[in-house]
């Protein structure tokens, strides 16, 4: 850490009373040491950063902190508030403020001082100096690590603390007690790395052995299994699953959140020593992540509860984007045979005995029945994934059949979605059954399958199968029967479900549901699709132009990204938008969500009509009324860019009360982001 911060960078006087003042103050120093680009462009990312998840950490510590393009070099800022920032920390506002700013392509660099930093963050001693120092230019040596200390002398004294431990074991015969740990968070940067820390501290402490595998963002490096083996118990603090989780099996095992291992370390060695005295083995396995119905901590009891709906989507997502690639070939690869050779292509005789290499009408064909065998697979994929996504690779085999199934016995979508779930459940179900050693190795490979798709199959023929084909047999006939008024305000939901968030939750359900239709292309299938890519296009192209027509309301950067989102948004890329939302969403995003909600309303109106999943602008021609198509995508960017730019000039027009700190010397006179 030796030049990421300096005595320019530190300010021991930080008078901000927002988290967002006191990102622009210390990017502010960053700026005037050369060491950032565009001031508004760095905030800008650090806001969209600050939206995923705060970076309060408990102990009055705030470390705002992203990768940008307007970086030089890897940059740290420093900041001290007497009065205390708000950063979204449990136990109240931060004194102590890092604002770390790493370039685009500098991950490695970003992520080794965030842990760095972290990791220092966990000794008192180190804190309470940043809260006494009086000279920035010391408080800059001290976190770049260059106060003084006694222990190398000590270690060649041969007094270290480690060193007498050691020689206390050696001399009494024995081996110190072993514990390996994992820890992880849903960020895998600042907790990750502090729990860590306090859990090797707690250890040298107590004269225990710990080594820490730290499972963070920028991956991970695996513990020697001669360590694993060793050990005497496991350690798992996490708030996300660990990985390869049965590398630990058949120890004694303590699991508990992440703020666990970094509050009460000590508490946890205590326990984990209690377990092995008592002979305590869990089992674990790849789906449980062995948790035992006696080893719950109060720290992850209520977590996985609170999670369930997040765990759930992520489960369905892995289904949705392991299958969108299928969709995506087999759409566009229909839609151009189509193009070429009519709608009678569909019942053309099958190439492999009728193709004439000259003839159109044979090529339209031979597209038309490769992108049917792709789309063959949409509902197998998808469930055999989402299965994927609950209990790892033995669960491919029930998610695949029970898909399969689902599309036999005409259940669509949704049966998929149902068997994709239940062919997870299930194995995981068989995945914390105890089962003899000898037994284990051909679990994954032979029983869970065998077992699991016996069951699912079952379940899908016999007992869920055939309501669920009712069902996607009632939504087909409700989409088909859609006009009027209904259409439209299917229209306006989908709509504002695809500008909401741009990519995230919402815009992917939205997006599923269309393209989940054209699995069993119907006429009301068609014109959801139309909808849904329509006011996807929407937010990336209001924003191209109203950084065109008003360009004084935005900065430099900003116009900047407005030329690419011209490009962005005529490919159906939503995400072309996101920059702006982040630096500036109370404003943009409800502006994006009307423009959207008109263009899906008058999509559905006007009955346009789409096969192909993907594609923008450049799929217009396969597009039922495409004359009206692009009308209902022109009239919503137009709502969009007139309210964004009606939102921002009433902000700029009023008076600022941040005075000059607003200032960033780029013309800019806004106010703060909100984030």
């Amino acid at each position: 850490m030796s030049e990421l911060i300096t005595a320019e960078l530190v300010d021991l006087d930080l008078s901000a009373a927002t988290k967002d003042v006191a990102a622009r103050s210390l990017a502010e120093r960053m700026v005037a040491a050369h060491r950032v680009t565009d001031l508004d462009g760095l905030l800008a990312d650090v806001a969209a950063r600050e939206a995923q998840m705060p970076t309060g950490l408990d102990g009055g510590i705030g470390i705002p902190h992203c990768r940008s393009e307007h970086v030089n070099a890897p940059t740290l800022a420093f900041g001290r508030s007497a009065a205390g920032i708000d950063f979204g920390a449990a136990d109240g506002p931060a004194d102590l403020v890092f604002l770390i700013a790493a370039p685009a392509g500098a991950d490695d660099d970003h992520l080794t001082i965030l842990s760095g930093l972290a990791r220092r963050l966990m000794d008192p001693e180190f804190t309470a100096a940043l809260r006494a120092g009086t000279d920035p230019a010391a408080v800059a040596a001290l976190i770049r690590g260059e106060e003084p200390a006694e222990e190398p002398a000590a270690e060649e004294e041969g007094t270290a603390p480690e060193a007498a431990e050691a020689e206390t074991a050696e001399a009494a015969g024995s081996v110190p007690f072993r514990i390996v740990a994992v820890t992880s968070c849903p960020t895998g940067i600042a907790h990750t790395y502090m729990a860590a820390e306090s859990l090797a501290a707690a250890g040298r402490a107590e004269g225990v052995e710990v080594t820490v595998e730290t499972q963070g963002s920028g991956g991970f490096k695996k513990l020697d299994p001669a360590v694993i083996a060793a050990a005497d118990a496991v350690i798992w603090a996490h708030d996300v699953e660990v990985r390869e989780r049965t590398r630990f099996r058949g120890k004694p095992l303590v699991d508990v959140g992440v703020k666990a291992g970094i509050n009460r370390p000590a508490e946890l060695i205590a326990e984990a020593r209690r377990k092995a005295e008592r002979g305590e083995i869990a089992a674990v396995s790849e789906a449980d992540g062995g948790k035992d119905s006696g080893d719950r901590d109060a720290d992850r009891s209520g977590a996985d509860h609170a999670h369930f709906g997040v765990r759930l989507r992520t489960y369905l997502m892995s289904g949705v984007s392991y299958m969108v690639p299928f969709v995506a070939a087999g759409g566009l690869l229909i839609a151009l045979s189509f193009a070429i050779g009519g709608y009678e292509t569909a019942s053309a005789k099958s190439v492999a005995d009728h193709f004439v290499w000259g003839e159109a009408d044979s090529w339209a064909a031979l597209l038309n029945q490769i992108g049917s065998a792709a789309f063959a697979f949409l509902v197998p994929v998808l469930a055999g994934y989402i299965a994927y996504g609950m209990a790892d690779r033995p669960a491919l085999v029930p998610g695949f059949v029970g898909g399969s199934i689902a599309l036999t016995v005409n259940a669509g979508f949704l049966g998929g979605l149902v068997a994709g779930l239940l062919a997870g459940a299930v194995v995981m179900a068989i995945q914390r059954v105890p089962v003899h050693a000898t037994l284990r190795g051909i679990m994954p490979v032979l029983v869970i399958p065998l077992t699991a798709s016996a069951v699912v199959g079952f379940l899908m023929f016999i007992v869920v199968g055939k309501p669920i084909a009712s069902l996607q047999n009632a939504l087909t006939d409700w989409l088909n029967g859609l006009s009027g008024s209904n259409a439209v305000i299917l229209g306006v939901v989908l709509g504002l479900m695809m500008c909401f968030d741009m990519g995230g939750p919402l815009n992917k359900v939205a997006y599923a549901f269309a393209v989940g239709g054209l699995a069993d292309p119907t006429d009301g299938s068609l014109k959801v699709m139309a909808a849904v890519m329509a006011a996807g296009m929407v937010p990336p192209l209001a924003m191209a132009l109203a950084t065109t027509v008003r360009k004084k309301l935005f900065t430099k950067t900003e116009r900047e990204n407005g030329r690419a989102a011209w490009v962005l948004g005529a490919s159906f890329i939503t995400e072309g938008a996101i920059p702006f939302a982040a630096a500036d969403p109370l404003r943009v995003i409800p502006s994006v969500m009307a423009g959207g909600a008109v263009t899906g309303a008058l999509s559905m109106a006007f009955g346009a009509t789409l096969r192909a999943p993907h594609g923008g602008a450049f799929v217009v021609p396969l597009i039922g009324e495409p004359f009206l198509y692009l009308l209902a995508i022109a009239a919503g960017t137009l709502v969009a860019t007139a309210l964004v730019v009606l939102l921002k000039g009433a902000r700029r027009a009023a008076p600022d009360p941040a005075g000059a700190a607003g200032a960033s010397g780029s013309g800019d006179s806004r106010v703060p982001v909100a984030a």
